[in-house]
């Protein structure tokens, strides 16, 4: 059953598919002590998306009319944590819950008339009512609360009619948020993405009209957010986004021009199997799936150089390539000094692992090096999605299994065995 009034719409426990069962122990703990201390508290944001979804939430967040202080008494557990806006984090043995206040959009500051008005928003840290809360969150449908109090739903913005339409829909006047916080157009392409939904077209033209303002984003958190959409399974559907809204260009043209032609079809074959591999539960590690990215501009580069020299460049010749290539980007995106490295590693050994085994000496070699099994885990995706070096991945995996097992038999671990071999 819903009931509306002059600020939103309440649904009460007979009318959603919300249930406390769904809801970790912890979880409930916060919330009931929060409320019976004379607090709201709710539930907020995706996990209330998902619970309503009947999908299983990888957060649970409360937000409460309590100040940071306030709830720092109730918890002895718990720690204040955050600049912009502070935040408490409640601690048990196998969680942390994340508890915030509620709070409201900035006001902004005048400006004059020839003057271009900057809306980036640097400092929200201003505490508010549930609605003004709501209100300036992203889209809808990650804006509905759930109150332990009585156990509804609170919809302040239309996200329960944009959920059961499967639309992303961002609050407020789209092409304001986006230049409030340019990721959001990221995250607008992550949630179609991740739960199969449409785009709601106001929200998809400001993303056409304001991709460029992705620029002033925090490198880190847009690289952040890159890899997010490759981790988690869906990436052929948020990589097509990012291209058909031209979101992609202004970050990495050079990836950009590389995966829209035709010669690269066989990239998206290779999120597809990306995708798969990920949702079946197998972990890959961050440089194969930022070398997935890049890996059509690296080919297309280096056909570019050879037809330039006219002469097919070896192996050395393209690994010292493929470093020139790939370090200025990966220090464009902010990446770590770390991931870097491996992705460099991943890709250079890639190309040495497009050699069939021969030599059972350099075969050792390569399986003993660290980035081998990145690169492998690369090949297997290539040769998979574009039918080029079936047979030497194959051979490659074969050789690796053979040793992993010898290996096994001694009871000597690889680390150590590489430990001997480098006295």
């Amino acid at each position: 059953m819903e009931t509306s009034d002059v600020s939103g719409t309440v649904i009460d426990r007979s009318g959603h598919r919300v249930s406390r069962r769904s809801i970790p122990e912890n979880v409930l703990k916060v919330l009931y002590r929060l409320h019976r201390s004379g607090y709201r508290a709710y539930l907020c944001g995706g996990s209330v998306r998902d619970l309503l979804m009947g999908r299983t939430p990888k957060d649970f967040d409360v937000v409460t009319d309590a100040h940071p202080s306030d709830v720092r008494r109730l918890f002895r557990n718990s720690r204040i944590i955050g600049r912009r806006f502070r935040l408490v984090h409640i601690i048990f043995q196998d969680q942390v819950v994340e508890v915030a206040t509620f709070r409201r959009e900035p006001e902004r500051v005048a400006v004059a008339e020839d003057e271009v008005e900057e809306i980036l928003i640097t400092d929200d840290n201003t505490f508010g009512s549930p609605i003004q809360d709501a209100k300036r969150r992203d889209f809808t449908i990650n804006a509905l609360f759930y109150n332990i109090a009585d156990f509804s739903v609170i919809d302040y913005v239309g996200g329960i009619d944009d959920l059961s339409e499967g639309r992303v829909r961002i609050i407020g006047d789209p092409g304001v948020r986006f230049r409030e916080d340019p990721v959001r157009m990221m995250r607008a392409i992550e949630f179609a993405s991740r739960l199969g939904f449409e785009i709601e077209k106001e929200t998809y033209d400001a993303i056409l009209v304001h991709r460029a303002e992705i620029l002033k984003a925090s490198p880190p958190r847009v690289s952040e957010e890159i890899l997010e959409l490759l981790r988690r399974g869906w990436s052929r559907g948020a990589i097509r986004l990012m291209v058909d809204t031209g979101l992609i260009e202004p970050l990495l043209p050079e990836i950009y021009g590389a995966i829209r032609g035709e010669q690269a079809s066989y990239f998206w074959k290779m999120l597809e199997v990306l995708d798969r591999t990920v949702q079946s539960g197998r972990r890959i590690s961050d440089a194969v799936l930022m070398s997935v990215l890049m890996l059509p501009w690296v080919i297309e580069e280096i056909e570019r150089e050879e037809e330039r020299k006219q002469t097919r460049m070896r192996t050395g010749e393209v690994i010292i390539f493929i470093r020139d290539l790939v370090l200025p980007l990966c220090a464009r995106m902010a990446l770590a000094s770390g991931t870097r490295h491996q992705i460099e590693q991943a890709l250079e050994t890639l190309w040495r692992l497009l050699e069939p085994p021969t030599d059972r000496r350099s075969q050792f070699r390569a399986v003993y090096r660290e980035p081998f099994n990145d690169a492998l885990s690369l090949l297997e995706l290539y040769a998979l999605s574009s039918g080029r070096y079936v047979d030497v991945f194959r051979q490659w995996q074969a050789f690796a299994q053979r040793v992993k097992r010898a290996q096994e038999e001694a009871g000597e671990p690889t680390t150590r065995r590489r430990r001997r071999r480098r006295r």
